[in-house]
C-alpha cells in the first residue's frame, strides 16, 4: 500500500513545481495534480522521478492520496480558476480539512472564501508566497493568513521550505485572520513596485543625465549593494547592467521601454484610496508602468514636446554620492507608507498583524528582500505601535543626513527634464508629512464656499464645525461635514 502524501499541489507550473520539489527536499510527501493531466505525467517523469511525489490524475485520487486532515494547496491563477477548484474539490474534503491558495489573489476574494468554506466545516488558508522560481525551490517568504485553527497543521511544512535567515529564523508566520495573509503579500508586491521603479529612476539619471555607459552603471550598483542599499533588486539591476549581448553590447539596452502590471501593485494603490491613506509613491509606480505602455504616443510625442537636454556639469562622484543617499531615503519613505496602510487595514480589517514580523518574514525569499528589513524589525520591536517609519529614531537620522543631498538630485533632475515620479514624490511626501500646516484651510473654505460643507476652526475643539454666508446671497443651511 502506498504511502499517504503529508500534502497536496494542484497547479504545476514553474512555482507550483519548485514548491513541490522544496517540500519533498525537507522531507515530505506530496502529491500532485494539474487540470492538463500531460504535465503529472510529464513532471512524474522528469523533475519528480524517483523522489517522494505522488500523480494524481483527478482531484478525487488527488484527495484520496493525502494524510487526514487533508491539506490541498492551489497554486493555479487568481480569480475565477480558484473558485473552481475549490467548489471541484468540496465534495470530496471532510471536516476540518484545508485548501490553502498560494496564489496572488485579491485579500477580498479571500476574506469570501475563508467564510465560505467556514460554514462548511473547512479550513481555509490565503498565503502569499515571493521569491519568484528560485525562491520557490530553494525557500520563499511564506505569509499565510485565513482560518487559524489551520495555522497549526501547515506549520511545519511551511517553516521547513521557508527562507531562513542568519539565525535560522524562518521567513514565515501567522500573519492574521481572513485576507490578512494575501493583504501583506499584495504591500510586499506594491513595495516591490516602487523599489524597482526607483531603481529605475536611478539608472536613468545615470544614463541620460551623466551619459553613463551600462558597465560603468554596473560598477556603482556593484558598490551600492555593499552598504546600506544591499539588497536583492540592487543586486539583480547589477548583474543585468553586466549583461553582454550576442554582440557583446548592452543587452539591458536592447530591450524594448514598456512594461505591464498584473494587478498587485494596483490593488495596493487602490486600497491605499479606500483606506485613506497617502501611498504616494506606490501608486506613481504604477502610473509610470502606465506610462511607459504608451511606447507608440510617447514617440510621437518626442518629436513635438520640447523640454531641457541633460547638460551636467558637476563633479560626478560627489553626484553618484547624492544619489545613493536620494535613493535611500526614498525607500525609506517607500515602506514607511506600505507599513502605514498595514496598520490602517488591520484597523479596519481587526487584523492583529505583528510589523516587526512581517519585517522579518520579507527579510529572506522574497522579491524586496534587504538587510534594510532587519532595520524595520528593530523599529517596530522597540516601538510596536510606531505609527511611521520616519519616526523611528534609525529612520529619522538617516534621512534627516540624506535630506540635502535627496533635494539636489531632484532638482537636478528636474531642471535637466530627466524623468523622476518616484523619486519626487517621496520628496513630496516627505514635505508633506513632516509640515505642521498643510494650504488645506484654504481647500476646505474652497469647499464651504460652494457645497457649504463646513469646516473646523483652529481657534475651537475639534468636531465642531461652522458654514459661513461667504457671499451674502447664500442662506444659513449647511450640508453634512466631511470629516476625514
Amino acid at each position: 500500500m502506498q504511502q499517504k502524501a503529508d500534502i497536496g499541489l494542484v497547479g504545476l507550473a514553474v512555482m507550483g513545481e519548485n514548491l513541490v520539489l522544496n517540500m519533498e527536499s525537507r522531507g515530505y510527501t506530496v502529491a500532485v495534480f494539474n487540470r492538463t493531466v500531460e504535465k503529472v505525467d510529464h513532471f512524474m517523469n522528469s523533475r519528480a522521478k524517483e523522489k517522494k511525489i505522488v500523480g494524481a490524475h483527478s482531484l478525487q485520487e488527488l484527495v484520496q492520496s493525502l494524510k487526514t486532515p487533508r491539506k490541498v494547496m492551489l497554486m493555479v491563477k487568481a480569480g475565477k480558476p480558484v473558485d473552481e477548484f475549490i467548489e471541484m474539490l468540496i465534495p470530496y474534503l471532510e471536516k476540518g480539512d484545508i485548501i490553502i491558495d498560494g496564489g496572488n489573489s485579491h485579500f477580498p476574494d479571500t476574506i469570501r472564501r475563508t467564510k465560505y468554506l467556514e460554514g462548511k466545516g473547512l479550513l481555509y488558508i490565503g498565503t502569499g508566497v515571493s521569491g519568484g522560481e528560485e525562491g520557490a525551490l530553494k525557500g520563499p517568504s511564506i505569509m499565510p493568513g485565513g482560518s487559524p485553527a489551520a495555522w497549526e497543521h501547515v506549520k511545519p511544512i511551511f517553516q521547513s521550505i521557508a527562507a531562513k535567515v542568519e539565525d535560522g529564523t524562518p521567513c514565515c508566520d501567522w500573519v492574521g485572520e481572513n485576507g490578512a495573509g494575501h493583504f501583506v503579500k499584495m504591500v510586499h508586491n506594491g513595495i516591490e513596485y516602487g523599489d524597482m521603479q526607483l531603481i529605475c529612476e536611478a539608472y536613468q539619471i545615470m544614463k541620460e543625465l551623466l551619459d553613463m555607459s551600462a558597465a560603468e552603471m554596473h560598477e556603482v550598483f556593484k558598490q551600492w549593494n555593499k552598504g546600506d542599499l544591499d539588497s536583492y533588486l540592487i543586486e539583480i539591476t547589477r548583474d543585468i547592467l553586466a549583461y553582454k549581448d550576442g554582440d557583446n553590447s548592452a543587452l539591458v539596452d536592447k530591450i524594448l521601454d514598456t512594461a505591464g502590471q498584473k494587478g498587485t501593485g494596483k490593488w495596493t494603490s487602490v486600497s491605499s484610496l479606500d483606506l485613506g491613506i497617502p501611498l504616494t509613491l506606490i501608486s506613481e509606480a504604477v502610473y509610470a508602468r502606465c506610462l511607459s505602455a504608451l511606447k507608440e504616443e510617447r514617440v510621437e510625442a518626442s518629436k513635438v514636446l520640447n523640454g531641457p537636454g541633460p547638460k551636467f556639469n558637476g563633479d560626478k562622484k560627489t553626484f553618484l554620492a547624492d544619489l545613493e543617499k536620494a535613493l535611500y531615503a526614498s525607500k525609506v519613505v517607500s515602506y514607511a507608507q506600505g507599513f502605514t496602510l498595514m496598520r490602517a487595514a488591520a484597523e479596519e480589517f481587526k487584523w492583529n498583524l505583528n510589523y516587526g514580523g512581517v519585517a522579518l518574514m520579507w527579510r529572506g525569499g522574497c522579491i524586496i528582500r534587504s538587510v534594510f528589513l532587519s532595520k524595520i524589525k528593530d523599529a517596530f520591536v522597540k516601538n510596536p505601535k510606531l505609527s511611521n517609519l520616519l519616526l523611528d529614531p534609525y529612520f529619522k537620522e538617516k534621512v534627516s543626513a540624506a535630506q540635502d543631498a535627496w533635494r539636489r538630485v531632484i532638482s537636478t533632475a528636474v531642471l535637466n527634464g530627466i524623468w523622476v515620479p518616484a523619486f519626487s514624490t517621496a520628496l513630496n511626501y516627505f514635505d508633506g508629512y513632516r509640515n505642521a500646516r498643510l494650504p488645506a484651510n484654504l481647500l476646505q473654505a474652497q469647499r464651504d464656499y460652494f457645497g457649504a460643507h463646513q469646516y473646523e476652526r483652529t481657534d475651537k475643539p475639534r468636531g465642531e464645525f461652522f458654514h459661513t454666508n461667504w457671499t451674502g446671497r447664500g442662506g444659513e443651511t449647511a450640508s453634512t461635514a466631511y470629516v476625514v
